[in-house]
């Protein structure tokens, strides 16, 4: 059985157990649970303790990296430019589509508070947003090993790839060696994550327990809500590429789809864009005619590096939490939420889903200034929009691999002649 079943099979027992003593209403059953939650508050913190410094040592390596993959030619440095631009403009979507979407259909009030009830039996502090000035005059760190102690994520972020950039101009032995010691780094807290996702069922199952004792069926409900919202907005992500093929790269809706299926059936059985690789590279040479010296250049990348869904969604949920708590959303919040789902989305290359939900979603929070207890509950049932994630990469990976493609000499008409 996968972690990930585990992992969800936990959350129903721990909320069913908690929704049924507290509809025992047995003093003795409950405080019992209670005493409980501490376990689920340490194997939160320790997952918590791993993000930082993952973060910190993905980010110098991932941009030391791609500064060296854009200096090996032209196509590869114009395929991160593409990244970037749809990354981008895919957080950019969630930015607006998110809060319109929870403001046009709130979450039940009383299910917003049986959520909040249930995350944590202690009361959650709402940080206040600083003044402007004095939020962008913080951006870059005068103490980057403050910002590390302080976990102020934005101006580490901000610290992370300036050092990266400078890095990938160093001397070689000197860089490989600092990549080296990184890379061990980055390999530790692997295993250190491994470790701790081991227990990941007993950790959510105690958290999702503390949940249905305190917060009944309405938080069942909340996160309802929920995956509903997250499913529709990945998806609307990934129609939004089936226009751009028809209109952009005139290439027909129904050839397009069919090119793209074989690879989105292997993406949702298997949730891996890496398992997918095969069938993208397959389609895109022979019903999309993309020339394959630039295939095999831009799917590797792609699979890499891009991971269009990632910065949508991690904003996304948090929005939804700042939703849930009543936290405002003010424009440089959002902007540098913006800003930080998109350049955390590359340094996830590698990570088990689990972790990446984590990697990513907590620099955001630290950087808005959202409370963070409702996380474990959301990566208990990311195991479904993940499904969803996955299948838009790769509509992602390969409508880029055709733009660059036709970009780079390919015959416009190949492309009609193959939906004769």
């Amino acid at each position: 059985m996968s972690l990930s079943t585990r992992v969800v099979i936990s959350l129903a027992a721990g909320l069913g157990l908690g929704i049924l003593l507290a509809a025992l209403n047995k003093p003795t059953l409950s405080e019992f649970a209670a005493n409980l939650e501490p376990i689920g508050t340490l194997w939160l913190n320790a997952l918590r303790m791993t993000v930082v410094p993952l973060v910190v040592a993905l980010l110098i390596t991932g941009v030391a990296s791609a500064s060296e993959t854009a200096g090996t030619g032209k196509l590869a440095a114009r395929s991160l430019l593409v990244f970037i631009v749809f990354l981008t403009g895919a957080a950019t979507i969630s930015a607006l589509v998110m809060p319109a979407a929870l403001a046009a259909w709130p979450v039940d009030p009383q299910a917003a508070e049986a959520l909040r009830a249930g995350a944590t039996s202690a009361t959650v502090r709402i940080p206040e947003l600083p003044p402007l000035r004095e939020w962008f005059e913080n951006i870059v760190p005068t103490n980057p090993f403050g910002a590390l102690a302080e976990g102020a994520m934005l101006p580490l972020v901000v610290f992370s790839l300036l050092f990266g950039f400078a890095a990938s101009h160093i001397a070689a032995p000197l860089r490989e060696a600092l990549l080296s010691f990184l890379n061990a780094v980055i390999e530790t807290m692997f295993v250190l994550v491994r470790w701790i996702l081991v227990v990941a069922p007993i950790g959510i199952f105690v958290l999702a327990l503390g949940v249905g004792l305190r917060g009944g069926i309405g938080a069942a409900g909340a996160l309802a809500h929920y995956l509903l919202l997250l499913c529709a907005l990945c998806i609307f992500v990934t129609l939004l590429f089936y226009p751009l093929a028809a209109f952009g790269l005139r290439i027909p809706l129904r050839h397009f789809a069919q090119a793209l299926a074989p690879a989105q059936v292997v993406a949702f059985s298997t949730q891996s864009s890496l398992a997918s690789l095969p069938a993208m590279i397959e389609r895109s040479n022979s019903h999309l005619r993309v020339p394959p010296r630039v295939t095999a250049i831009v799917l590797p990348l792609a699979v890499s590096l891009f991971r269009v869904t990632s910065p949508p969604m991690n904003l996304a949920i948090v929005l939804f939490v700042a939703h849930i708590y009543g936290v405002p959303i003010e424009l440089p919040q959002l902007i540098a939420g913006l800003v930080v789902a998109v350049i955390t989305s590359f340094a996830v290359v590698g990570l088990p889903g689990q972790a990446t939900f984590f990697t990513t979603t907590v620099p955001i929070s630290l950087t808005m200034g959202v409370p963070m207890e409702l996380l474990a509950l959301l990566l208990a049932v990311e195991v479904i929009p993940d499904i969803f994630r996955t299948v838009g990469n790769v509509t992602a990976d390969m409508t880029v691999n055709a733009m660059l493609g036709r970009n780079t000499a390919a015959e416009p008409a190949a492309v009609r002649e193959g939906a004769q």
